[in-house]
């Protein structure tokens, strides 16, 4: 069994930055400014409060929400909505904390989600 890298770094997105385009990362990213773009992401996601994320997909190991977040979101881990966060999207995680307060528009599927069987094979 292969081994994943393990993520390194943080890229810091700083207040009044916008980067448009999908953004790539092997490390953790932390968004103060805005994202219009999907995430690729091998480490955490962290949107500060003032922080956006507007895209097709975001992708990432953990994720915390404190800012704003429009993006079906897939989170290896957990997903934390604060209180200051918003989520318009669908959620794909293994947890999912959301503090009262916070506004999410999605559905949401957590906890292990087991393979499907194949479809059975017509002989004939």
């Amino acid at each position: 069994m292969a081994r994943r890298k393990r993520p390194q770094g943080i890229t810091f997105i700083g207040p009044g930055t916008t980067v448009e385009g999908d953004l790539r990362a092997e490390g953790g990213v932390r968004v103060d400014g805005v994202v219009l773009g999907s995430l690729f992401l091998e480490g955490d996601l962290e949107v500060a409060p003032g922080g956006r994320v507007e895209g097709e997909e975001v992708r990432a190991r953990n994720v915390v929400i404190n800012g704003e977040v429009k993006a079906r979101v897939h989170a290896e881990g957990k997903l934390v909505l604060t209180k200051s966060g918003r989520l318009e999207g669908d959620i794909h995680a293994r947890a999912l904390d959301i503090e009262a307060g916070a506004v999410f528009v999605g559905r949401s599927v957590t906890g292990e989600v087991p393979a499907l069987e194949p479809p059975p094979v017509e002989e004939g």
